[in-house]
């Protein structure tokens, strides 16, 4: 491993020397590359520093045991510098697992009402609210491609670009079944009702990663839906992208231009069959699946959200939270955090394995 952290030094400061040339400036695709590869160096370099400052510690202590006047000073120094150096070492195999390629993409995220009908559908309107929330609170975009919502304010089907710094990354494990237990707005008689939703998160895919033949696409335009009054359109803008060879359809109908719904259409669609590529790749290297914490089938159910007791349970990891209304207001850090030190983990000891 040391050997493996002095190269990754070398490879900072080269990128540092680059950086300090002013030709780079005048290419800005060697520009970008540059910046983002010290970006990902610089806190595997900072950890490795600390590393060697510890073990520089650790040395000293060592040498002042042999000084009866200083040995127990130098005792407590060598403890706290072994300690460090186990916390650091624990810290460099972590940032040094295999990147996921995707962790720096925008998030295509697909929600639907499940079981439960309306309530199902109020509970997916929930999430969106939740999802959308926290998306603010780390400074991402969010940008609807397409709602087919309910009288009642519910979400039959959503899709929503979230763009921003780690968004697949913080993301990627909330797809699966939220199951949901209240007392629906819907019921009189104040009984527990059980629903869910389904959430899809997909990694947004570019124009490099999926090559789509036009001929392969059919393309239908209709009048917007909508809530009534001014957002519905009096013009055919809405699309509906049919690609033959899966059979996947995509529809977006919120934007007034033709022009930008084909575009936003065409995104989700790049997306789905950038997935679908990914699940075929998964299957055939199973023992290297994206997630160790969960598979990302949408049938899985990870998490149930039961208000009567106001507690929020991840079921792969077993954790419990009891503070769902600021879980449901976007507070959603502890449980990202959590599932991203469990899928570490598991990573972790699958490589020890191997």
């Amino acid at each position: 491993m040391l050997n493996k952290l002095r190269d990754l030094v070398l490879r900072y400061e080269d990128l540092q020397a680059q950086l300090a040339d002013p030709g780079v400036y005048g290419d800005a695709e060697r520009l970008r590359a540059v910046n983002r590869e010290l970006k990902e160096l610089g806190p595997i370099v900072e950890t490795f520093h600390q590393w060697e400052r510890a073990e520089e510690s650790r040395s000293g202590a060592e040498a002042l045991l042999h000084d009866p006047e200083l040995r127990d000073l130098a005792q407590a120094e060598l403890l706290e510098a072994r300690a460090e150096l186990r916390r650091l070492e624990e810290a460099l195999k972590i940032l040094l697992l295999p990147r996921d390629p995707n962790d720096g993409r925008n998030v295509i995220m697909e929600l639907r009402g499940g079981v439960g009908g309306e309530e199902g559908a109020l509970f997916a309107a929930s999430l969106l609210r939740m999802y959308t929330m926290y998306a603010q609170s780390r400074g991402w975009r969010t940008d609807i491609v397409n709602l087919n919502g309910t009288e009642l304010g519910g979400v039959k089907e959503c899709s929503v670009l979230i763009e921003g710094e780690g968004a697949f990354s913080r993301l990627k494990f909330e797809s699966g079944v939220h199951r949901v237990q209240r007392v629906p707005e819907t019921e009189s008689g104040g009984r527990i009702h059980t629903s869910a939703a389904t959430v899809a998160v997909l990694p947004e895919a570019e124009d490099v990663d999926v090559e789509i033949d036009p001929k392969d696409l059919q393309i239908d335009t209709y009048r917007s839906s909508g809530a009534g009054g001014q957002h519905v359109n009096k013009t055919e803008s809405a699309i509906r992208i049919t690609h033959l060879p899966t059979g996947l359809v995509v529809e977006c109908q919120d934007e007034r231009s033709q022009y930008k719904n084909k575009d936003k259409a065409m995104k989700v669609l790049r997306s789905r069959l950038y997935e679908m590529e990914l699940q075929r790749r998964d299957a055939a290297e199973a023992a290297q699946r994206r997630s160790q914490v969960g598979s990302g089938d949408r049938s899985e159910r990870i998490r149930t959200y039961n208000f009567p007791q106001g507690r929020v349970t991840d079921h792969r990891i077993g954790l419990t939270l009891y503070k769902l209304d600021a879980v449901m207001d976007g507070e959603l850090d502890e449980l990202l955090d959590a599932l991203i030190t469990a899928d570490q983990t598991e990573k972790l000891k699958s490589g020890e394995a191997g």
